[in-house]
């Protein structure tokens, strides 16, 4: 982190620091590496969850996908996006019926827009079901419910 923001690791750790101790982040240790990741039961989450999605583009991506496609039922990102790893690549599973070509399209005009590589799975419901029972405990971050219900945490 000290190297992508271009500070001391000192600095880093004080801020990292400073956010645990406000409750913005929890903290847990795994061997000698300390693993921060954002509390999701923070009264600010969702405020905060929303600006890093708009930063980060994922909004664009959502509004963009959504109003030209076919029938969007779910969309979840899992991977390193889902644990709240910015790696540059964005895996995004979308559930229903959706014209793949114009898919494939938007795709390559959002990486552009938001720099990052976007990696996506069309599924239907049957091999959503099917797929579901192997992904296991996969962390994700759901994106997009034709129900308006937003579920994070595991499949």
């Amino acid at each position: 982190m000290a190297e992508e923001f271009g500070e001391s690791t000192n600095a880093v750790r004080v801020e990292l620091n400073r956010l645990t101790a406000a409750g913005l982040l929890d903290l847990k240790s795994e061997g000698r590496t300390k693993v921060y990741q954002a509390n999701k039961n923070h009264v600010l989450f969702e405020e905060i969850h929303s600006i890093v999605k708009k930063y980060i583009g994922i909004d664009k991506l959502i509004e963009d996908i959504v109003s030209k496609l076919g029938n969007v039922e779910l969309a979840f990102i899992i991977g390193d996006y889902a644990k709240g790893i910015d790696s540059g690549i964005i895996d995004l599973i979308i559930i229903g019926q959706v014209n793949v070509c114009y898919l494939g399209e938007l795709v390559g005009k959002v990486e552009v827009l938001i720099k990052r590589k976007v990696k996506i799975l069309v599924l239907n419901e049957e091999e959503f079901s099917a797929w579901k029972n192997e992904l296991g405990k996969e962390q994700v971050l759901c994106i997009w419910s034709n129900q308006q219900v937003l579920l994070e945490g595991t499949i």
